[in-house]
Parts: structure tokens; sequence; C-alpha cells
């Protein structure tokens, strides 16, 4: 794993036995991934297993995540999960790229020159400028674990345990310059059990998205969901708050919800006496 010039890092093949060269691509249409963590990694895996089917309407042509990162004690620089599935699963590797910013002109450029016609969006910890967003023309299409617009921005999943929901879902919308505030292309509602913690709930509603997605890929393609889809209401728009304090008045119900929200990534609760 090696630099690619000063301004933006890509991957590039490692394997002895490999050439790191890109297969040609077919009259399928391009469509561009843009993931980082583990949840990101299972929809990847839906888009390589659609994208392999006889009637695939699809390629996958590139794939955007953050750059490697010291996840590990000895702080070694690890590629992220939706990386290292990629490489596991063959992908070309001068087609993974790693940009610190996604606006980064280095990156646009390459970028361009791949002449993508989607871009789909889960998890991908950046954020895409105008210039990025005005590259695809069938645009850049974003999985959110809420239902928009509630829980816009960062940790949905989180935010809504800790206010205690009993239902809660996934949106399929188009990605605009404001944060998670795009046309909805669909829906995916699911009760929410009293003793579910966030990571779980997350992997479901990643898991129920990636079928969203794959349902909606046609229409997609075909310009129909761009036409169909629904602005957002703004004035139900929920955002994500700063920290908040709990104190010796603070009963246990509002502590055990917080705990949920932490759970396996768990690093405390101060609370104030």
């Amino acid at each position: 794993m090696q630099a690619c010039g000063p301004v933006f890092r890509r991957f590039l093949c490692c394997c002895a036995n490999g050439t790191g060269a890109s297969p040609p691509l077919n009259k399928k249409k391009k469509l561009v991934f843009l993931g980082s963590p583990k949840v990101a990694a299972s929809v990847l895996e839906r888009l390589f297993n659609a994208s392999e089917a006889p009637d695939s309407a699809f390629q996958l042509a590139a794939i955007v995540t953050q750059p490697p990162s010291g996840r590990d004690r000895g702080r070694k620089l690890m590629p992220s999960p939706v990386a290292q599935h990629a490489i596991e699963r063959g992908f070309p590797q001068d087609l993974i790229f790693t940009p610190e910013r996604a606006g980064e002109e280095a990156f646009l450029a390459d970028f361009r020159s791949l002449n993508p016609e989607i871009c789909i969006t889960a998890a991908y910890g950046n954020i895409l400028p105008t210039k990025f967003l005005n590259i695809a023309p069938y645009g850049t299409v974003n999985i959110h674990p809420s239902l928009l617009p509630l829980y816009r921005g960062a940790a949905p999943v989180q935010r809504a345990l800790q206010d205690g929901v009993t239902e809660s879902g996934v949106s399929l919308v188009y990605t605009v310059r404001a944060l998670d505030a795009g046309p909805i292309i669909a829906f995916e509602r699911v009760e929410v059990d009293e003793s579910i913690k966030a990571p779980e709930l997350l992997t479901l509603l990643f898991d129920l998205g990636s079928d969203l997605l794959i349902r909606e890929l046609p229409s997609l393609f075909d310009g129909s969901a761009k036409l169909n889809a629904k602005p957002q209401d703004d004035s139900k728009a929920t955002l994500a708050p700063k920290d908040s304090e709990l104190t010796s008045d603070s009963c246990c119900a509002p502590v055990y919800i917080i705990w949920r929200t932490k759970a396996n990534n768990f690093r405390g609760i101060l609370v104030v006496f």
C-alpha cells in the first residue's frame, strides 16, 4: 500500500501473481460504490452479486472508500472494511480510490475519466462536493438508516434508540449538497424491539437498504426514479445534537437507552453527581 502522487491515494496490486490491470468495461451501466465500514461492505457484496447476474444492467466501475487508518494496538495502517472486502473479492486494486477528500482535483480528474453513470453511497463518511455530484448523469444515491427527514446527519440509529423509538427504517435518497436532504426514492419501515442494540439495528437497516437498492436499480437507470422521487418535508427534519450530559437526577431508563446505543463501541457513560 503506497501513495500514488501527493494528492490522493489508491490501492495498488501487491499480489505476486496479479497484474492489477483493469478489465475493459462493457456497455453495461458504470456504477461506482462509495462506502467504508463493515455495514457498507455488506452492501458492496450485494452489488457484486447483482452485477454478476446474467441479466445485470450494470458493472462496478470503481470503489471509493476512506484511506487506510490505524485500527489495532500497533496503529498499523489497515484498509477500510470496504477496501478489504473488495480486495478479497478480486476487484482491480487500481480502481479502489482512497482520497482524503472527495473534492481533491487529482481524484476528480481520475474519477471523471471513468465516465461513471451512477454512484451509490453507504456510510462513506466523506462530504461530496457539487463538482463530484455533477459527474454521474444518473446522480448519486445514498442508503440512509433512518426514515428521512427524521435523523439526518451522523449516528441516526444511535439517536433513534436514544429517543426510545418503536419504529425505524431506511431511506433511499438522492444526494444533494444539503445533508441527507435529497428527494426520497423509496423507504422501508421496521419495528424496533426494545432489546435491540445499535449495531444489530444498523446491520438490519443496511440489509433492508440493500434490498431497496437492488429493487430500485431499474428505475434509477430508466429515469423514472428521479421523476417519482418525493421531496422531503424540511420542517420535520431532525439533526444530530451536540453531546448531552447525564446528572444524578437522571433515572436508570435513559442510562440504559444510551447504553444500547453504545453497544460494541462502548467507552463509558459519564454521570455527574
